[in-house]
């Protein structure tokens, strides 16, 4: 039975294991997929046991995305641009480092009417997805896009990659067509990101946190009347391409599998 992990510094939350069990049930695969709580001094040994297949498929969740790039053989393209990893497989006996969260990030806005082209956004955080969604937003044609992070030191970090990026204050606000959380607040309960909400025009406020569903930030945006969104989507098509990417199957998404993301 082959099996599969998502690898992570909190991974309580992740509903990854739920995910890709059902479409291992649905397309009868001899595997299984589970989640696994790992500090930064187990890297190593989780990707050894990759290499005598102990394990078949990696799946990599916040801290990890930059840290498991030494142990790897290779980068996909997209991996080595935005230097991040989120899925990690084996081909020809090397490992070889993908990101599929861009992929997630473009499906999910699309599936939202909202078109960035031309657009200006604000990123609240500097978190292990972020250089993903910068490279989706870049892809898409984005006019400016301004970053806000609690240490400054790593939002201008990002810039050495993304140097069109707009780096302002913790707190600061700017006026934006899209509003991005990419923090993890809000994943712990009554987590609440400090903001002038009035004092934020945008036509689309989006965090990448799917659970829980409704974060503070998404609950504040939409009693002001916002257009909101989390990042459900965002997951179901990043994991997509992944299971994908281990089984050589497209696996099908529809309303029964949004419903399981709950």
């Amino acid at each position: 039975m082959r099996k599969y992990l998502v690898i992570g510094n909190p991974v309580e939350h992740s509903l990854s294991p739920l995910l890709h069990n059902f479409w291992i049930k649905k397309y009868n695969l001899n595997a299984f997929y589970e989640k696994q709580l790992l500090e930064k001094k187990d890297i190593e040994k989780i990707l050894s046991d990759m290499r005598v297949s102990k394990i078949h498929g990696i799946n990599v969740t916040v801290p990890f995305k930059n840290t498991v790039i030494p142990f790897l053989d290779q980068l996909s393209d997209t991996a080595q641009e935005t230097q991040s990893v989120n899925t990690i497989f084996k081909r020809q006996n090397k490992l070889v480092g993908d990101n599929t969260d861009v992929y997630g990030f473009s499906e999910a806005v699309k599936l939202t009417n909202f078109d960035p082209a031309n657009k200006s956004v604000l990123i609240l955080g500097a978190g292990g997805v972020v250089p993903s969604v910068l490279l989706a937003l870049k892809n898409m044609g984005v006019d400016q896009i301004t970053l806000s992070n609690r240490t400054k030191e790593k939002a201008i970090n990002l810039k050495k990659n993304f140097p069109f990026l707009k780096v302002i204050d913790w707190g600061e606000t700017i006026k934006s067509d899209l509003i991005i959380n990419a923090t993890s607040i809000g994943i712990k309960q009554n987590d609440e990101i400090k903001l002038d909400y009035t004092k934020l025009d945008g036509q689309l406020f989006y965090d990448v946190i799917y659970n829980p569903p409704k974060t503070q930030f998404l609950e504040n945006a939409k009693n002001s009347g916002k257009k909101t969104e989390n990042g459900k989507n965002m997951f179901i098509y990043q994991a997509m391409k992944a299971f994908q990417t281990w089984h050589g199957i497209k696996p099908q998404i529809n309303d029964e599998v949004r419903d399981l993301i709950k």
